[in-house]
């Protein structure tokens, strides 16, 4: 970024981070490189808004969230320099495409309620090869079901709460890992979190966090639990915290929450 004094910039929520904790960059030029840069958009998962933020104050630009999947080819909503952006928001669906947010009956839901988000448009993909049934699963009714959990707001701003299949169930409640994951990452010790349910017998699941503490911190999981527990409900909270010194990416950057456990 420095040498080649890059000006766009697109990449998935852990490169930020990285860029965030790289614990070299005092030896690099960070405000000709901030100089250089027009515009972040970020996608592929949810942003932290503890990361956005800390990465807009450090390198002084404007990181935009879009939203999209392979089978949206790719855009679906996008946060736009020209109208209001906001922070968490996915923004608001492109040209040509329609969004809805519908219950496990496939009925809409009403504005502000969590439910599954749904695409249709230009950009929805045809089916998938030699998948018929899994294709007719995917497009019933005429909407592509995209397997997130998400709300639309008043404005028609699209959030993604979170993927379904990640969802926890802990004693009949459920439970948001992204909305875990958010306020991990505000802890002054903490620098990354990836919140899974594991089995348990009494409650069917348990809420776990992986933590990668922050530079130089050598927190205490139980703290840590306490903490949450004082900021959360009490089906929410994680009750085991396990320390990492990172967590498993994949090829595109995202964080692979089937291998932690």
């Amino acid at each position: 970024m420095e040498s080649e004094k890059v000006t766009l910039f697109s990449g998935v929520p852990t490169m930020l981070w990285a860029l965030l904790t790289y614990p070299d960059a005092d030896k690099h030029d960070l405000a000709a490189i901030a100089s250089n840069l027009r515009q972040v958009t970020v996608g592929g998962a949810s942003t932290p808004v503890e990361i956005l933020r800390g990465f807009e104050k450090k390198f002084d630009v404007v990181v935009l969230e879009g939203y999209g999947l392979s089978e949206t080819s790719p855009g679906v909503s996008f946060n736009r320099r020209d109208r209001e952006r906001k922070v968490g928001s996915v923004g608001l669906p492109v040209w040509g495409v329609e969004v809805e947010v519908v219950d496990p009956d496939d009925n809409p839901v009403p504005v502000g309620e969590p439910g599954e988000v749904v695409v249709r448009g230009h950009c929805v993909m045809k089916g998938y090869l030699g998948r018929p049934e899994e294709t007719a699963e995917a497009l019933r009714g005429g909407w592509f079901h995209t397997g997130d959990i998400g709300r639309v707001d008043e404005d028609g701003y699209l959030y993604i709460v979170d993927r379904l299949k990640e969802m926890i169930i802990r004693g009949g409640f459920n439970v948001y890992p992204r909305e875990v994951e958010e306020l991990l990452v505000a802890h002054p010790e903490v620098s990354l979190a990836a919140v899974v349910g594991v089995p348990d017998e009494q409650y069917g699941e348990e809420v776990k966090a992986f933590v990668v503490p922050a530079a130089g911190a050598d927190p205490d999981p139980d703290a840590i639990v306490a903490w949450a527990r004082e900021r959360l409900a009490g089906y929410k909270y994680p009750r085991i915290v396990e320390l990492r010194e990172s967590l498993p990416l994949g090829a595109t950057g995202k964080i692979l929450k089937r291998d932690l456990s």
